[in-house]
């Protein structure tokens, strides 16, 4: 089934609007997901919200959100009290400048997702903005409300299209220098072998290369339990290294040997 926009509202570059629509470029929705079982009866446990001080169950209509004000008092916050204070990022994409893309570091990128336009009255202007992003190399950076909060966003063109990312704040960013480097360059016959072990292992990129195996597991378990056939005996846990690699270069041409062995399919 084709996923459905999330988000819908419009891209502003100066006077030039046009309406688009968005939705997360990825998904946990296939994860296998348990339920919580009573496990003597074989149904479904349900989870209700008791208040602390009389243990009675509280209905849905008279829960309501509260910010602590004292050791024992809060502050009860309603939806009208939010709705007024509503930022205008919440359905606008107003762009407020732009940067070389490249001058963006992985590590401030979030959560991506897919923008289109939303009509085709918007789809030239749309084009217009994304195409001159792409000639210039740049990406545009703006603020919007998604998940219940305000980010900074970053827009990149990407084929037809543009992906936003939410971006991580400076403040929850950690600096980095780096690991401790050895007291010689590396040995030039040690890093000749690395590269063969590279070019042994590589092969062209499929989305095959990252499929979770603890997924497939689960469903096979599934599927064994469902039809009572024998569950798979687990795999033993591998070994772990003892030890430090006494001969580098020995190691490397173990292992250069095994990558060839194994041979060259999907090769580039």
């Amino acid at each position: 089934m084709a996923a459905r926009a999330f988000w819908k509202g419009w891209l502003k570059l100066s006077l030039v609007t046009c309406r688009v629509s968005m939705m997360p470029a990825t998904t946990e929705r296939e994860k296998v997901r348990f339920h919580t079982l009573n496990r003597a009866t074989g149904n479904r446990i349900a989870a209700r919200y008791v208040d602390e001080g009389t243990g009675k169950v509280v209905r849905e209509e008279d829960e309501a959100r509260g910010y602590p004000s004292g050791e024992d008092s809060h502050v009860l916050i309603e939806d009208e009290d939010l709705e007024a204070i509503a930022l205008d990022t919440v359905r606008t994409i107003d762009i407020a400048s732009f940067v070389p893309r490249d001058s963006v570091a992985w590590i401030y990128l979030d959560t991506p997702h897919y923008v289109m336009p939303d009509d085709e009255v918007g789809a030239e202007a749309f084009a217009v903005i994304r195409d001159a992003m792409a000639q210039t190399g740049t990406a545009a950076l703006s603020r919007l409300v998604l998940y219940r909060r305000e980010h900074g966003v970053m827009l990149e063109p990407r084929g037809k299209g543009l992906v936003l990312w939410t971006l991580r704040y400076a403040d929850e960013v950690r600096a980095f220098e780096g690991a401790p480097q050895a007291k010689e360059k590396p040995d030039k016959a040690a890093l000749a072998l690395v590269r063969k072990v590279i070019d042994a292992q590589t092969q062209d990129w499929s989305p095959d290369l990252v499929r979770d195996p603890v997924q497939d597991g689960l469903l096979e378990l599934i599927a064994s339990k469902t039809r009572k056939r024998p569950r798979r005996k687990p795999k033993p846990a591998p070994e772990a290294p003892t030890g430090n690699v006494v001969n580098i270069m020995d190691a490397l041409k173990r292992s250069l040997s095994a990558a060839e062995g194994r041979g060259k399919t999907g090769r580039r």
